[in-house]
């Protein structure tokens, strides 16, 4: 059953829709993938994100598809389960940190749920690149910076030092 009415959505509010301008304004400004709503200073439940060709799991998958591109989508009071309980750790970085990295673990598949801008339901798996920026910026929405989900301290560092001691 949903957890969603279209009814109590925000797709009527214009402040919603000027947020989420903004939102996808400061994202680009920054050559960020994502961005959630708390990074501006807006407790709500909203986010912004894409992937690139370049950065999805199967570049030459249909968009959308669980390892295709994703064009720019807006999430509002977004979900996530886990699909299967394989996690994939990799390198992650955030526009709230500017200059760090770290090596992440995230849940390699997951479907997620949430409104669009529109008020329409998104229902999508996703897996890859793409599972790792919605559960990043979910986090994001939860309190959490992906820092603290690092399970080995000497893989967070600047971005430079990390990328000198990758190359000896």
């Amino acid at each position: 059953s949903s957890t969603h009415d279209k009814n109590d959505s925000y797709y009527t509010d214009p402040a919603i829709a000027q947020l989420v301008a903004d939102m996808v304004e400061t994202m680009a400004d920054a050559g960020g993938v994502g961005l959630a709503a708390p990074q501006v200073h807006a407790s709500l439940r909203v986010i912004v994100f894409f992937v690139p060709p370049q950065r999805a799991a199967d570049p030459e998958a249909a968009e959308g598809t669980s390892g295709g591109p994703v064009k720019l989508t807006c999430l509002i009071n977004p979900q996530i389960d886990p699909l299967d309980p394989a996690i994939d750790e990799d390198w992650e970085a955030c526009l709230s940190l500017p200059g760090l990295t770290g090596k992440v673990p995230r849940w390699r598949r997951i479907r997620y749920r949430a409104l669009s801008l529109a008020g329409d339901e998104i229902d999508r798996e996703a897996e890859g690149f793409h599972a790792r920026v919605v559960q990043h910026e979910i986090d994001h929405l939860d309190g959490m910076l992906y820092f603290r989900r690092i399970r080995d301290l000497a893989t967070f560092g600047f971005v430079e030092e990390v990328q000198r001691a990758k190359s000896h």
